[in-house]
């Protein structure tokens, strides 16, 4: 999508239907694609966000703006130039979900970048489409079939709402595909070896950053304003805080490892959970992170570096080759591999890039994967099974079946160790019993699971 020259156009406007290109027609994933526009760009603060917003916000939405594109369009969408679909989905999306947009100035520069990039004549259809658009827009009608209406409506997959109507049932399916849809919020998790929460509030301030505390965990604070990338703040290079949803700082609590313990952290990532469970143990002890990608294990480091962290020992390895027999500890998270259902609304192109079939391999290896994690418990020790998805047969059910194979194996409940998250009556029981699922959106957090076992005493 080479322009052809410059003109007076909201740069991030153009940048944005380049990614939405790139992430549409090429298959980038969209928030590395941004990411790295982002770092190589001059934007201001402002069109940063606007950028930012445009990108997320067409690819998470792409299924309802192609249905009205195509209302217009004397074509169906698979038929339209891929550079102009871009842009009219991008321009479509400012129009539809982004009140502050002047239709005239989204209008002009998606006519005037159309122009830029394909000539006159798909000017002229930019400029007809989007001028229809929006005389008849409060006229625009969506189907009245149930699963097809959400579908659309709230662009998800047709297979996964109907999974969740047929799950959750239409008021909570309904609520879950809204909040998928929400802005995310950006929650700290305050490094308590180098400050405290106050304080790092103090020296965000300084930097221009606005926060405030979070109330769900005594770790988070809750990012309001920014004047800049928050990864580009002196206090994230001091390594002051680590950037994690609430949900996913209730791990290090649900385990509960003793300062001085030793840890094993299966499929630990790029860290997040790794590098908590190091703060909460006060940096004594150690904590075997596992991973099989080098590349995740190298930002790892970097992140152990930069939040002062000297006792995370890290393994590239498939936990299934580990030597039980060699490799054993009295704590252990699996925080395994899933679907990622709990995290859509932060991840926008995630709805789009799985399938029932790669659901089914998973659960077929998140079994594999707890079965060699439950070898390496010690005698009276604890497996800490996470995911950040809501899908049942990825969570409970694997647990059952585990459950099933392993009678040495119990569910603790955990309800005790997060008297500080407030956890209706019917997640404190499910805490109580030693699973628990949080919903996306309903304690404003991502979507987890959780379920704690332990070993029961060998006879």
């Amino acid at each position: 999508m080479a322009a052809k020259k410059d003109k007076a156009v909201n740069k991030a406007r153009i940048m944005a239907a380049e990614i939405v290109y790139e992430v549409m027609e090429r298959g980038a994933f969209a928030n590395l694609a941004l990411a790295k526009a982002l770092r190589n760009s001059d934007l201001s603060a402002a069109d940063r966000h606007l950028l930012t917003e445009i990108v997320n916000g067409t690819v998470r939405m792409i299924k309802h703006l192609d249905w009205v594109l195509e209302l217009f369009l004397h074509s169906p969408i698979k038929k339209q130039n891929p550079c102009l679909l871009s842009i009219l989905r991008t321009a479509l999306y400012q129009l539809m979900f982004l009140a502050k947009v002047p239709d005239y100035a989204l209008v002009n520069d998606a006519v005037e970048i159309s122009r830029q990039k394909m000539g006159d004549k798909m000017a002229g259809v930019s400029n007809a489409v989007l001028r229809s658009i929006i005389r008849k827009l409060d006229k625009i009608k969506y189907p009245d079939e149930p699963v097809s209406f959400y579908s659309i409506y709230y662009s998800h997959p047709e297979w996964l709402v109907k999974l969740w109507l047929d799950t959750f049932g239409t008021q909570a399916c309904e609520t879950l595909l809204a909040y998928n849809n929400s802005r995310s919020r950006v929650v700290l998790r305050c490094n308590p070896l180098k400050c405290s929460r106050e304080e790092l509030i103090d020296k965000l301030g300084e930097e221009g950053v606005k926060a405030q505390l979070s109330p769900l965990t005594p770790w988070g604070i809750v990012l309001e304003d920014s004047p800049q990338p928050i990864a580009e703040t002196a206090s994230f290079k001091k390594g002051y805080f680590y950037i994690q949803n609430e949900a996913s700082m209730l791990a290090a609590a649900i385990l509960n490892p003793p300062a001085g313990e030793r840890v094993l952290d299966l499929c630990c990532g790029v860290g997040g959970k790794t590098t908590q469970l190091a703060e909460y143990m006060n940096n004594q002890g150690e904590v075997l992170a596992v991973e099989f990608y080098a590349q995740k294990l190298e930002l790892l480091r970097q992140n152990c570096q930069r939040l002062g962290l000297g006792i995370v020992k890290d393994l590239e390895k498939d936990i299934r080759t580990l030597n039980s027999k060699e490799v054993k500890a009295r704590y252990l998270l699996l925080d395994a591999p899933c679907s990622g259902w709990g995290v859509l609304n932060r991840r926008a192109d995630a709805r789009w890039r799985k399938n029932q079939e790669e659901i089914n391999e998973l659960t077929r290896l998140q079994a594999q994967f707890i079965s060699h994690a439950a070898a390496m418990v010690e005698e009276q020790g604890y497996l800490l099974y996470a995911t950040c998805t809501i899908n049942q047969v990825e969570n409970e059910e694997i647990i059952e079946g585990f459950l099933e194979q392993n009678q040495h194996f119990v569910l603790e409940g955990f309800s005790s160790k997060l008297s500080f998250f407030p956890l209706d009556k019917p997640d404190k029981a499910s805490a109580s019993r030693g699973m628990l699922t949080l919903m996306p959106g309903k304690y404003e957090t991502d979507g987890m699971f959780y379920a704690l076992l332990r070993r029961k005493q060998f006879k």
